[in-house]
Parts: C-alpha cells; sequence; structure tokens
C-alpha cells in the first residue's frame, strides 16, 4: 500500500498546471466571429490624401469604360436573320438574374408614397443551350413538377420553350422586361439561425404573470392524446429559420433604368438581404401574365434607349413637382 502510494504521488508531481489548463482550453474554446457568406469586406479607403488628380482620372476613365462595354455590347441575334417564330401567350422566355441592391421610394401621379426594391442586372450573358431531348433536370425527392419534355434550358439559369432560345454570347439587360409587366422572383430568404416558434411562426407565447412560471415563449402543447400519441408531421416547432428559397410572384415593374440596367419593383417584400442573387422571370399567375408581345425573344439593346422608362402611374422625376390646389 505504501509503495502505491509513493508512485501516486510521484506521478502528480509531475503533473504541471500548465498542461490542466492547455487541455480545458482544447474543450471550452470560446466561439468566434465568423460573418456570413454574403459579407464582403470593403474594399475602398476612407481617405483620398494619396490619390493624385491623374490617379482620380485614371479611375473615373477606366470606370466609364467598363459602363459603356456593359451597355454597347453587340447581340449576335443582331447578325442573324430575323426569325419567323412569334411570340405567343405560352412561349416561356429566359429570364435574368440580377442583384438586391436596396430599397427606394417613388411616388405616383395622385402624389401616394410607395416603397420600391431595386435589382440590378450586371453582365448577364447565354453560356449554353441544352435542346428538350437532353434535358435532364436534377431529381427531387418530393417531384415537385412534373418532367416536361417541351421545354429546354439556357444555361443562364432558366427554362424557355424552344423557338425562345438564344444564341451562345447573347447580352441580356434590364430591357428584357417592360414597365408595368409583372416578374416573378426568386431568391434564399434571410439566414436568422436557430429560432423560437415565437419568432418562427409568430406564436402569441403563453400570459407574462398569473402562476405562469418559465413557459412564456414555450409552444405548448405539441402531440396528441388517446391511440395517436405522438407528434404529427409538419407541427410547428422551434428550428432552424431562413435561408431557404421562395418564390415572390406577381411583382410589378415600375421603373427602369437604361444605363445601370436597375429594375425598381414594387413593394420591399423580395426575399433576402442586400447583396442577394435573384432570379427573375416572367410571371406564371393567370391574371398577371402578358398580354401583349414582349421583346422576343429578347431585346438586343442600342445606344438610342432613352435613360429612363417610367411606369404611367409613376410620377417622373425629371418632371414638374406635384402641386395641389387647396379646397
Amino acid at each position: 500500500m505504501t509503495a502505491n502510494m509513493k508512485i501516486l504521488c510521484t506521478a502528480l508531481s509531475k503533473l504541471r498546471v500548465d498542461h490542466v489548463t492547455k487541455r480545458q482550453h482544447t474543450f471550452y474554446k470560446p466561439p468566434r466571429y465568423r460573418p456570413p457568406y454574403w459579407f464582403t469586406p470593403k474594399e475602398r479607403v476612407m481617405s483620398e490624401d494619396l490619390l493624385t488628380q491623374e490617379n482620380k482620372d485614371f479611375i473615373e476613365e477606366i470606370m466609364q469604360e467598363k459602363l459603356n462595354a456593359q451597355v454597347t455590347l453587340e447581340s449576335p441575334l443582331a447578325k442573324v436573320e430575323q426569325q419567323t417564330v412569334q411570340w405567343n401567350p405560352f412561349t416561356r422566355r429566359v429570364g435574368l438574374i440580377a442583384r438586391k441592391i436596396g430599397n427606394y421610394p417613388l411616388w405616383s401621379k395622385e402624389g401616394k408614397k410607395f416603397q420600391t426594391t431595386l435589382l440590378q442586372v450586371v453582365d448577364n450573358h447565354v453560356i449554353k443551350y441544352i435542346p428538350p431531348h437532353e434535358f435532364n433536370p436534377m431529381k427531387t425527392k418530393k417531384m415537385l413538377r412534373k418532367e416536361n419534355p417541351r421545354l429546354g434550358c439556357l444555361l443562364v439559369g432558366f427554362m424557355v420553350s424552344p423557338h425562345a432560345a438564344l444564341p451562345t454570347g447573347t447580352p441580356l439587360f434590364a430591357t428584357h422586361f417592360r414597365v408595368g409587366d409583372h416578374i416573378d422572383v426568386r431568391a434564399k430568404t434571410i439566414d436568422r439561425g436557430f429560432q423560437g416558434v415565437m419568432k418562427r411562426w409568430g406564436f402569441s407565447g403563453m400570459p407574462a404573470s398569473h402562476g405562469v412560471t418559465k413557459t412564456h415563449r414555450r409552444p405548448g402543447n405539441i402531440g396528441a392524446g388517446g391511440e395517436k400519441a405522438r407528434v404529427w408531421p409538419g407541427t410547428k416547432m422551434p428550428g432552424h429559420m431562413g435561408n431557404r428559397w421562395r418564390t415572390l410572384r406577381g411583382v410589378k415593374i415600375l421603373r427602369i433604368n437604361t444605363k445601370h440596367n436597375i429594375l425598381w419593383t414594387l413593394g420591399v417584400a423580395i426575399p433576402g438581404e442586400t447583396g442577394t442573387v435573384c432570379y427573375l422571370y416572367d410571371t406564371v399567375l393567370p391574371l398577371k401574365k402578358l398580354k401583349t408581345a414582349p421583346p422576343f425573344p429578347t431585346h438586343l439593346g442600342s445606344d438610342d434607349l432613352p435613360m429612363e422608362y417610367y411606369d404611367e402611374s409613376v410620377h417622373p422625376f425629371d418632371s414638374d413637382t406635384i402641386l395641389f390646389d387647396e379646397v
């Protein structure tokens, strides 16, 4: 017994305190802050003291060249003979890929203010066309739609009718749509992480007084009694909120800027935060579908276009201020 105690004491004397602290730190590391996936660090500097006037002029010249290159791109459709196929209400055109850049107010001609969302179309090109007999979409567990052998696919990201396909290298502009038309916007919602039922599903929670103990933000009863004593599938419970694909249908276009390829869409319900990539295509709602032929198969783009297009209900900023007579 005495020999065993001596061995134990010798082993404990060799154990240092830093060994214990290192082991603790390996198991209990504080969480490190990591920015979200959409965050991009700012590259600009707050001060321009080190920039000479020559450098400023050079930067402005490069920016102007890039801007002109986006506007004056030559479309392959201009070199192809005019197609005999015409647009019809059952035609499915290609869509656009835009980036959400913020919100902005507009005013109607009656003086009513409403909020809009700005979507910028930047450098959209057709990369490839997949004909219907070769188009094999990804299989999903939920079979949300039936395979349609009548539709092909453009590598811009949208399914199209075969007679609406575009040649490779065709640039796409914001004038692919028109003011007054309705579009469907598909994007990912804001990632809010793990949330409870009150924020995730809008539950009211339990009463805040009269003997309620530690159940103020709880969901309450979640199971059925009797023979079916289990939780039903689809029950609204705490879990991960956001970061899901959602489609907002029937969004009206109120204004188009042809210089910067920006669309003003009605409302602020476009999924995602500022900087989110959105997919735009003609709406599928029966009452808001296109009634007249849009630019088919797309707008060629030219230099003689006006800088701004406004919907008939929107007050243009370059016109006179709205005045109302006192009654």
